[in-house]
């Protein structure tokens, strides 16, 4: 019964994107047949083999060795306030640093070229696999590893050219994927045993994207054959860095504007969910339902969503909450929520809400996209402006859809992570919970 529930939820979930087509005479199944694959794919890599496993499980462990490194400078600032018996696990101390940290190793990666080959490489295999043009392939590889704040730069020259589908791909692929320079914040909000899923989930991100986007907004066919082929430079706005040194100190100014806008969103988006949560219980409480919040509302109207996605209908209001809580507000308050109930659900419950939360696909994001690729390509702003709302439904049923698919294969097999103990919750210790919006990504941007 699990595995047809599965599948429905993938064919309902195409089907809402053919809907909503611009012109579905238009879409290529050269295009959105490797997308879903390749989507597809890294899902059963991960979860349905035992050599995909062992892969994800030891690029899991390297990243969790990271973290440790950024605990070593977490330490070494705060001292004794870095223990858990001092609220060490508070998400101030545990989360924002490591944004800090990844912010300036990414940094010292592009010095050395390294981001820069990963990208092309990967954007390569893209293009070759999906049939989509280089500079799509290479801003979907670029999201990958980075935002939707950074991904643009790499292909800035060519932004002001974009035909409307390769530039709806751009913000849908942004939208769909999430910064590499916070999966570890990611990781001490729900623990590292669900580093694994999320590893998945950003990979999984770039094929998704392609696949609603090339379906919602396909190509003209007078413009196919059209693109540019140039590896672009990056910005050219910015100072380049002199040596590794450099780079690493401009990394880390990047991270420190990161972190500080992450942490104000949290403070201001913890008080607003508690001021809802606040009045609804008030209006609630003259009908009867005095524990009425915004999470249970959220959760009521994506219930049956995440039941398609293999969530068992016990648990689906509650993981439907956290998916409404992500596409109102941001995945940050989503993930904390989620680090504070994981302990009451199933793990496969856990790993499907891992997956679907996964993704900068909120209102915030629109924001950030006219800001962002608006700024470097002003006549494109426009056209983002118009393009917004759908870029942010084709990017939830990207993440929708990972969850769908790692349902599916969850139905087979069993989890990859394994529940933590109760006394070593990450985030349930957390006396403040809750992060930014997609929107703190927009700092990176801005940073030297």
């Amino acid at each position: 019964m699990g595995h047809l529930i599965g599948l429905l939820g993938i064919v309902a979930l195409l089907a809402i994107a053919v809907l909503f087509s611009s012109n579905r005479r238009w879409i290529r199944l050269r295009v959105v047949v490797p997308a879903f694959l390749l989507q597809a794919g890294f899902a059963l890599l991960v979860i349905g083999t035992p050599w995909g496993r062992a892969i994800i499980q030891a690029m899991s462990t390297g990243v969790a060795n990271l973290l440790g490194y950024a605990k070593a400078g977490t330490d070494f600032i705060f001292g004794p306030l870095a223990g858990p018996e001092m609220g060490g696990h508070s998400f101030a101390i545990a989360a924002l640093p490591v944004i800090i940290f990844f912010a300036s190793l990414i940094s010292i990666l592009y010095y050395l070229g390294i981001m820069q080959f990963v990208i092309k490489w990967v954007g390569g295999a893209i293009q070759k696999i999906t049939g989509i043009t280089k500079v799509e392939s290479l801003g979907a590889a670029a999201n990958i590893f980075v935002g939707q704040s950074e991904s643009p730069l790499v292909i800035r020259p060519y932004l002001a050219g974009l035909t409307p589908s390769q530039l709806f791909t751009v913000m849908t692929v942004g939208m769909a994927g999430v910064a590499g320079t916070i999966l570890g914040a990611y990781a001490s909000m729900i623990g590292e045993q669900l580093l694994p899923y999320l590893l998945a989930a950003s990979f999984m991100s770039a094929p998704g994207g392609i696949l609603m986007a090339k379906i919602m907004m396909p190509d003209d066919p007078k413009d196919l054959g059209i693109e540019p082929v140039i590896m672009p430079e990056a910005s050219h706005d910015e100072e380049k860095p002199a040596n590794i040194i450099m780079a690493a100190a401009q990394g880390a100014q990047t991270g420190v504007k990161l972190a500080v806008a992450v942490g104000a969103m949290v403070l201001a988006f913890v008080a607003l969910v508690a001021l809802a949560n606040g009045l609804l219980a008030g209006i609630g409480g003259w009908f009867g339902y005095p524990d009425l919040s915004f999470q249970a509302v959220i959760g009521a109207i994506f219930r049956p969503v995440m039941w398609l996605m293999g969530v068992p209908w016990d648990e689906s209001a509650a993981v439907g909450g956290l998916f409404g809580t992500k596409v109102v507000l941001n995945e940050f308050v989503a993930f904390i929520d989620l680090g504070k109930i994981q302990g009451e659900m199933s793990m496969v419950s856990v790993a499907i809400a891992t997956f679907a939360l996964c993704g900068f696909a909120n209102f915030s994001s629109i924001a950030i996209q006219m800001a962002v690729t608006g700024g470097l390509a002003p006549n494109q702003r426009p056209m983002i402006a118009r393009l917004g709302l759908k870029a942010l439904l084709a990017g939830s049923l990207s993440n929708l859809m990972s969850a769908a698919l790692a349902g599916l294969m969850l139905s087979f097999t069993a989890p990859i992570a394994t529940p933590p103990p109760p006394a070593a919750a990450p985030v349930a210790a957390a006396p403040l919970p809750v992060a930014p919006p997609a929107a703190a990504d927009t700092a990176a941007t801005k940073a030297p």
